[in-house]
């Protein structure tokens, strides 16, 4: 194999340098047998070869992030997500991105049996985001409503229900409720539930009868919980283990769509640069029982109240687990401080609710389901007794004052590429065999 060519700076000529270098890298691994089977010497070999591919891509894409992101929109003209565009890459730009045939095969192995191709779509979304232009167009792109929420909507307005199978969304009132129940999995995270509650959440921004959104976890079924609200559980670490959660589709999507429509709701604007946000938001609400693992804590840091059940905790045990989590880097100072919230990520600290710290996370304490409903109708009428005006631009300054946009779009930018590095770290493949031994791997955790 040839050493990758010095790039000319010409979109139409780089792309035909690049395009022949990794033919040449894929051309390369295909001769070697799947991961399981490789020897030490044919490891080390892949390894090399996948590094020099990625290291051609970041070349690539520090050169051209802006002209692909411009191709593959249609001169920013189309509005596409992440995976959508990663995957619109992979054929437009040969190598650039891998394929879903790719993508999919792979997903055939547990994690530790991987090469890791997600690992060059987390350059490829890293450098879109670094890019002012198209990041700023990407993210606007992801704020607006799924597919399948518009296709739904006529249907809740009739009904007033979707069951999304992981998810339930109901209105009662001005109320939207969005009950986690991932049962199989004890509410835990992964694609399909992330897709089914960004798309509930769309329901609830869509619907102009409804002026709050409520997020709580439904009644578990699992045997050491059941019948008790279980709020999340973070990452599903069993599907995470065998290889079944998406860089893009979860890691990066789940922060571009499905939380920043909480914390931002759907972005009305052109997609350019500016520092002025134009939203269509609404304010909500979470009722926490039992515990927020991971996920479930990052949620709450863009919630505008909470309120949970006396004796519950939260966490972000992102150490033990060896994956960034989320923006709770970000975010959970702003409440804790960095000290605290140095003790949660590296030290797998819990933060009690009826704590001095989690109180500054959470707003109320109740006792019983029974005052859990009735704080949470309470919370619902005092944000907006002074009507949705006044409440949505008090959300909107309290947020570019803390966290504009060009902040996010740096962080998610890091992000992107960094939560890539760990799926695939040493770490995260001996923290997940370590604490996934045989007899539960193929159990709900």
């Amino acid at each position: 194999m040839t050493q990758f060519p010095g790039l000319q700076g010409e979109l139409d000529e780089d792309v035909a340098l690049a395009s022949e270098h990794f033919a040449g890298v894929r051309e390369a691994l295909d001769a070697l047998p799947a991961k399981p089977e490789r020897t030490a010497e044919q490891q080390i070999t892949a390894e090399g070869l996948l590094a020099d591919g990625r290291s051609a891509r970041q070349e690539f894409m520090g050169l051209h992030a802006r002209a692909v992101y411009d191709a593959l929109t249609d001169g920013f003209t189309r509005q596409l997500r992440v995976a959508e565009l990663a995957y619109r890459a992979a054929d437009a730009f040969p190598g650039l991105c891998p394929t879903r045939q790719q993508i999919a095969a792979e997903r055939r192995y547990p994690q530790k049996d991987k090469d890791g191709w997600e690992l060059d779509q987390g350059i490829f979304v890293s450098h879109l985001l670094d890019d002012a232009r198209a990041g700023y167009h990407l993210m606007h792109a992801m704020a607006q409503p799924r597919r399948e929420a518009r296709s739904l909507l006529a249907q809740f307005r009739a009904t007033d229900r979707v069951d999304l199978g992981t998810s339930l969304l109901e209105r009662d009132g001005n109320i939207g409720y969005l009950t986690i129940q991932h049962h199989k999995y004890l509410n835990a995270e992964d694609d399909e539930s992330t897709a089914a509650m960004e798309t509930a959440t769309d329901l609830v921004l869509l619907d102009d009868r409804i002026d709050v959104g409520v997020l709580r976890g439904a009644p578990a079924e699992h045997r050491k919980y059941a019948g008790r609200r279980v709020f999340d559980t973070g990452v599903n670490l069993t599907r995470l283990y065998h290889g079944e959660v998406s860089l893009i589709e979860f890691f990066i999507e789940r922060e571009l769509g499905l939380i920043t429509k909480w914390y931002r709701g759907h972005s009305t604007g052109s997609g350019d640069v500016s520092i002025i946000e134009q939203r269509h938001e609404k304010p909500w609400v979470a009722g926490v029982e039992t515990f927020a693992i991971g996920g479930g804590c990052q949620f709450l840091l863009v919630m505008d109240r909470v309120v949970a059940r006396s004796g519950g905790y939260v966490n972000l045990p992102a150490r033990r687990e060896g994956f960034l989590p989320g923006c709770g880097n970000m975010r959970l100072p702003r409440f804790v401080g960095e000290r605290a919230t140095r003790q949660g990520i590296f030290f797998n600290r819990d933060i009690y609710v009826d704590s001095p710290d989690g109180r500054m996370i959470v707003d109320e304490l109740v006792g019983s389901e029974q005052e859990m409903n009735a704080a949470l109708v309470r919370s619902v009428e005092a944000l907006t007794g002074a009507g949705p005006v006044g409440v949505n631009a008090n959300r909107t300054q309290l947020r570019v004052g803390v966290e504009p946009l060009e902040t996010f779009r740096h962080y998610m930018a890091n992000l992107a590429i960094g939560q890539a590095r760990c799926m695939y770290s040493p770490a995260i493949i001996r923290n997940l065999e370590l604490a996934w031994d045989p007899k539960r791997r193929g159990e709900v955790k």
